[in-house]
């Protein structure tokens, strides 16, 4: 068995291939010679070796050269699956619908990098044979003349040859996919916090691990929202935040793993909000969006879970979508960085601060015609940095000494999650009763064996003490002042002036005091 240090080398392994850069070989400028061609390339995995990027120029060229041609431009899919019709790939696509200028054919190193199907293979050749061009393949000797039905016949047969290779593949990976179902074994994309475990480089997979980075993050954004007393730590905000701390998204760590370039993309709403409410972050194997079942009943337990039943069902309900029709509207959370967005307001007419192209705060209210703001002259307006500079010198003055308190979420006993889930498993099984899975008589006699015994369990739970689940304020052993310093950006200090319920006005120039604050210890009401 490998020592530790050991397996940390092979982790990372397991999940940081070697990227295969891939160079685009030269070409010559389209001169109307008859035998300008594209030269088409495909691989859905880069590590193919069969069709090798640099087997398969070597073949274009040669095939190229067979027939007096030269080549006018590349058109590499890299990573891109044979179901994807040709029309439709990134790079041959925009040729085939001359957006790249003209051309007088395509040559591929087989008829199978020009599709996987018939349909697809038929359809590009007969295209380009309508638009008087040529198609070469190095699997066949020469210009394909489809005019020719034995050439057009034998093109059709490899067309067919490749659909049913592909078809034979995909039933491969169903069936190899099944069986792992059936064996409790992980054979699917994991969820956001997980990743896959190799004793040995390019082994088999031994489990299924937390991420040691994903998992951390993804559980401080689930802290964090149920958290929140104030409104403003929402599923956007968490996004916003994640993507200003460069936090890869699921897409982006994906790429990592598998070798290839990050595109440091954004985290979006959808993304984020899948992650907390996926039930394969209980750890759980997971089939069409459903746990996997185990002789008892009861779902497969395939990695520690990110969180517990009573975590994910009260993330679930915080981050439930509002409906578009409704009367009342949540609190918007900023979307900046700045500090005192959201909190800063006019002194004059209680309107809502902007920030100005000045850099700085202004009120707009009398301008933007708001109720109440007509006699708003002066409005005031003061920079940022000058405001700023004091809510931090009297907030830190007020509070910066206070202990901060954590609130977090405290799954209790977690006996009334467990009933929950039995219930659920108890409901999924008469579904499936009704459904008629279960009318032989052996399987009848395991469904009543089972359904009794999750009974039994849940009235067991039932009769425990019950501790409920809630929030729970503990000590970190820091103060106000140290968090606020410590603070990241002013997003995170905007978080901290909001817990204390900060107000802050803003009176104009002339004004005795420009800047008034106002706040309300949320520990000492606690006590």
């Amino acid at each position: 068995m490998p020592n530790g240090n050991q397996v940390g080398e092979y982790l990372e392994c397991a999940v940081r291939k070697p990227t295969i850069e891939v160079m685009t070989p030269p070409t010559t400028p389209y001169d109307g010679c008859g035998r300008c061609l594209v030269a088409v390339r495909r691989l859905s995995r880069k590590n193919e070796a069969t069709h090798s990027p640099e087997k398969q120029r070597d073949q274009v060229l040669a095939a190229a050269k067979s027939v007096d041609a030269h080549i006018i431009g590349w058109a590499d899919d890299w990573e891109v699956s044979g179901v994807v019709a040709p029309l439709s790939r990134p790079q041959f696509g925009p040729w085939l619908r001359g957006e790249r200028g003209p051309y007088d054919g395509i040559v591929g190193a087989a008829v199978d990098r020009i599709g996987r199907n018939v349909v697809d293979v038929l359809s590009t050749a007969y295209a380009i044979h309508a638009n008087k061009q040529i198609l070469v393949t190095a699997d066949h000797q020469g210009v394909w003349d489809l005019d020719d039905p034995n050439q057009e016949a034998e093109l059709a047969w490899k067309a067919l040859g490749a659909q049913m290779e592909h078809r034979a593949g995909k039933t491969r990976t169903s069936e190899e996919s099944k069986r792992a179902r059936k064996a409790g074994q992980a054979k699917c994309k994991l969820t956001y916090g997980y990743m896959y475990v190799r004793l040995t480089p390019k082994g088999p997979v031994d489990h299924v691990a937390l991420d040691p980075v994903a998992s951390v993050e993804i559980r401080k954004v689930a802290r964090r929202i149920l958290a929140d007393l104030t409104g403003l730590i929402t599923i956007a905000s968490e996004c916003r935040r994640l993507t200003r701390e460069g936090v890869q998204t699921p897409h982006d760590l994906m790429a990592v793993r598998a070798g290839r370039e990050p595109k440091n993309g954004h985290w979006t709403w959808r993304t984020l909000w899948g992650i907390l409410n996926n039930m394969a972050s209980l750890g759980y194997l997971m089939h069409k969006g459903k746990p996997v079942l185990d002789a008892s009943g009861e779902p497969i337990q395939i990695a520690p879970p990110l969180w517990d039943i009573a975590t994910r069902d009260a993330l679930v309900e915080k981050t439930r979508p509002t409906p578009q029709k409704t009367t009342t509207r949540k609190k918007k959370a900023p979307s900046g960085t700045s500090v005192l967005s959201e909190i800063a307001y006019c002194g004059n007419c209680q309107a809502r601060m902007t920030i100005n192209g000045l850099e700085g705060y202004g009120c707009v209210g009398r301008v933007r015609g708001v109720q109440g703001s007509e006699s708003c002259k002066p409005a005031p307006t003061i920079k940022k940095t000058l405001a700023e500079a004091q809510v931090e010198k009297w907030f830190l003055s007020e509070y910066g000494s206070a202990q901060v308190m954590e609130t977090k979420f405290d799954p209790g006993t977690g006996y009334a999650a467990r009933i929950l889930e039995l219930e659920r498993n108890r409901a999924r099984l008469r579904d499936d009763r009704s459904a008629g899975l279960y009318d032989s008589a052996d399987d009848a006699e395991w469904f009543r064996t089972e359904y009794a015994r999750m009974g039994r369990e849940i009235d067991r739970y039932k009769s425990l003490p019950e501790r409920p689940a809630g929030m729970r304020s503990v000590p970190t052993g820091k103060t106000v002042s140290d968090e606020w310093h410590a603070a990241k950006d002013g997003a995170a200090r905007r978080e901290l002036l909001a817990q204390f319920d900060v107000r802050v006005l803003i009176y104009p120039a002339s004004a005795p005091s420009r800047v008034k604050c106002s706040g309300v210890n949320p520990y000492e009401l606690a006590v």
